[in-house]
């Protein structure tokens, strides 16, 4: 036999596991029990004198200390009246009291501590996923690691569990084998697992974090803000992330191991779980958690706008492990946060207005225009979205070096293949903002969204070149946002991916990142420089769905020799979120006569009759208008976005708060519209409450229609309530409102 290996437990006596699941580590003089004798969640004991035994009777996960320290308290495992879970942060010690048939006597006992990756199959020491640790009385810094007695009183024994900061984000067994010198021995299984997540409070975690505001806002907030609309018309939306609820971790873990596929000793690493993460929450090429839709048409399943919160999204995933119908980006990033932030990953969802897909890798998002201003969509395969939504995850990239830890940006939106995998990141924001688009991973797609040029070309057919109608170095990438932390209020994060539009820094760093380039579409054929007539674009903001909008081109011929004639054409057209276009609303052409020095204003009105039979989901235009000045080869060609406004659900509380008291509470919308509502309803998610409350009758224009509910909510603090409002007519309406919930105790105390 091999040399034999002690562990010293305090005392000279040797603590082994000695079951024969862990022969590796058995001793040649160990007693062997019978087969049968081993059996999981039953006792084996092997002794002559049973009694003198050292027997685990009950073990106690100290569930409010271990909350407390860990930032665990608010999971529902952690909070189930009967049996709850331990959920504890790796490299932080945890407490457990354990009741034991006699007092442990550190002189003649031995006991081992067995942890084991619950859903392997085989777990082993080289993989990670089976721990066999000795009881110490004092902490050994060389081992990852360690099982300290803190305390021994009478017949309990309180331990100090300290996982590794590396080990397995998991659901982990726990085995406790004791043997007496010369004696027997017993082996008790306990059967409530122990979740370990990542730990971003402590400083040897890849995840650690130092800012204190923003580590509980992406950590412990589970309510959030999700920005959509245009970037004229910003429109922040209510979102539950609901992280700590019930099923939410199980299914994350499920996620990460079945759907992500990922090795045990990869569930190690964040990197790879979040690009795991990424490619697992759609479900295009892995049946994950979501299935998108951008058709118009969700028969069978939720519309996107519909969805105020992950969990429901979650909880059906996991339940019957099909992907849930259906969602957009903001979906899919408020899905993402959810998973990351259960795992322990501070993660935040991002949204980014005109944000480009770069399908060519040309770092340039190309339009080809006919002679008649219209787009030419079998040519077009790049695009610009009204906004989209991302996520940005925090952690150190040893892979990459100490410069590129931080942000990371991921995308759970399937775009494009990534390693043969509809996934996207995570790339270092630093190293998209350096223009490093070789930077694994994905650096380059996400250059493109946040800092691509725009290019406009005239195509006159197969065999004539191109005409460049106009390039807009200035347009990608706008008003990049998220939730400030601690606050309902909008954080601009833009200048953390590129530096401000229009310097010498960020052209220089476009210049960069086109060397970078494999792409063999170049810009050519550059227009020839005329000035002298003006063109500036305006649309009136801040328009209410039902109301008429404007759309006017002024033109001014800064010229004092020549006058001018021009051709325009304004164009009005409904358009998706991710910049697809879609009916024609109004054209209008107009001749005008530009005397030198003189200047006009071309007008585009736009009734509600006109366009509301046209609308999409996001109730979002675009506006375009091509000018061509006669006598000249010049042509201006110039489009933006726009969207009229949905009127926000308002919430209004009719009672104060009060941990585990009925609430009355009411929420209401006024239609906008000049005709009725019909087939009303409301979706109230919040503290105690999760319905559909519908409208019986139809409502007519300018009246109010309010529904009346009642919520319980079953933990003081801070709390949201989220509404949605959709019907035949008008959906996609939403509102919150942030209240605080009293103490039952403290306000029996001011009676």
């Amino acid at each position: 036999m091999g040399r034999r290996r002690w562990y010293h437990c305090g005392g000279w006596f040797p603590c082994y596991p000695f079951r024969r699941r862990h022969a590796a580590l058995r001793f040649e003089n160990l007693p062997k029990p019978k087969e049968a004798d081993i059996t999981d969640g039953v006792p084996y004991i092997d002794s002559e004198k049973e009694s003198d035994i050292l027997i685990v009777r009950k073990i106690d996960p100290c569930i409010a200390i271990n909350g407390a320290l860990h930032h665990t308290s608010k999971y529902e495992l952690m909070s189930r009246e009967f049996e709850p879970s331990l959920v504890v942060r790796r490299g932080q010690s945890f407490k457990l009291d354990i009741d034991l048939s006699r007092p442990y006597n550190e002189d003649t006992d031995g006991i081992s501590f067995i942890f084991t990756v619950q859903d392997e199959d085989k777990p082993s020491h080289g993989q990670g996923t089976l721990i066999a640790l000795p009881l110490m009385k004092f902490p050994d810094k060389s081992l990852s690691w360690s099982v300290v007695l803190e305390n021994s009183f009478q017949n309990s024994i309180t331990v100090l569990v300290t996982p590794s900061p590396k080990c397995i984000v998991a659901k982990w067994k726990l085995d406790i084998d004791t043997k007496i010198i010369n004696d027997g021995s017993y082996s008790y299984s306990w059967s409530l697992p122990i979740y370990i997540i990542c730990n971003p409070w402590l400083s040897e975690d890849q995840v650690y974090m130092s800012s204190e505001e923003w580590r509980t806002e992406t950590v412990l907030e589970n309510v959030g803000l999700i920005w959509r609309g245009t970037s004229n018309r910003l429109r922040p939306c209510i979102w539950n992330y609901g992280q700590f609820e019930k099923d939410i971790l199980d299914c994350s873990l499920y996620l990460v191991k079945y759907i992500g596929k990922l090795s045990a000793m990869s569930r190690s690493d964040p990197v790879s779980m979040v690009r795991a993460l990424s490619a697992a929450v759609n479900s295009v090429d892995d049946d994950g958690a979501i299935e998108g839709n951008w058709s118009n048409d969700y028969e069978g399943g939720t519309a996107p706008t519909k969805w105020v919160g992950s969990m429901e999204i979650l909880q059906k995933f996991y339940k019957k492990k099909k992907p849930v119908k259906y969602g957009q980006c903001w979906v899919f990033s408020g899905v993402l946060t959810t998973i990351c932030r259960s795992l322990g990953i501070p993660a935040r969802t991002v949204t980014n207005y005109s944000s480009a897909h770069d399908t060519q890798s040309s770092l340039t998002v190309d339009y080809f225009m006919n002679e008649k201003g219209e787009v030419m969509e079998e040519l077009n395969s790049d695009s610009i979205w009204n906004f989209h939504v991302w996520n940005e995850v925090w952690m150190d990239r040893p892979d990459l070096g100490e410069d590129y830890g931080g942000w990371q940006a991921i995308d759970a939106t399937p775009q494009e293949m990534s390693d043969d995998m509809y996934k996207c990141g995570p790339s270092s924001v630093n190293a998209v903002k350096r223009g490093e688009i070789l930077r694994p991973y994905d650096a380059s797609f996400l250059f493109a969204e946040v800092n691509a040029d725009k290019v406009y070309w005239r195509y006159e057919g197969p065999n004539q070149p191109l005409k460049l109608l106009r390039k807009d170095p200035h347009s990608i990438g706008k008003l990049i946002s998220t939730k400030a932390p601690g606050k309902f209020e909008r954080e601009d994060i833009t200048h953390t991916y590129k530096y401000e539009e229009t310097t010498e820094e960020e052209r220089a760093i476009m210049l960069k990142a086109l060397k970078q380039s494999s792409s063999s579409f170049s810009r050519y054929y550059l227009n020839e420089e005329f000035n002298d007539i003006y063109f500036q674009f305006h649309m009136k903001d801040d328009i209410k769905i039902g109301e008429p909008f404007d759309v006017s081109l002024f033109a001014k011929n800064k010229s004092s020799v020549n006058d001018y004639n021009i051709n325009v054409l304004l164009r009005v057209e409904v358009v998706t979120y991710r910049g697809k276009i879609g009916d024609a609303v109004k054209t209008e052409h107009f001749n005008v006569s530009l005397k030198k020095n003189s200047s006009q204003e071309m007008k585009l009105q736009v009734t509600y009759e006109e366009y509301f039979k046209r609308l999409l989901d996001q109730a979002a235009f675009n506006i375009s208008c091509l000018a061509r000045v006669d006598g000249t080869e010049y042509e201006y060609y110039a489009q933006d976005d726009f969207r009229v406004r949905k009127p926000d659900v308002k919430i209004q509380l009719k009672d104060d708060p009060v941990e585990d008291t009925p609430c009355k509470a009411s929420a209401y919308l006024v239609n906008p519209l000049p005709i009725p509502l019909r087939k009303g309803e409301f979706k109230i998610e919040g503290p105690g409450i999760d319905e559909v409350f519908k409208v019986k009758d139809n409502v007519r224009s300018n009246e109010k229609v309010l529904v009346d509910f009642t919520f319980t909510p079953r933990k003081h603090g801070k709390h949201t309530i989220a509404a949605k409002f959709t019907s035949k007519e008008l959906d996609d309406c939403d509102g919150y409102l942030n209240f605080w919930v009293n103490f039952k105790k403290e306000l029996e105390n001011e009676v």
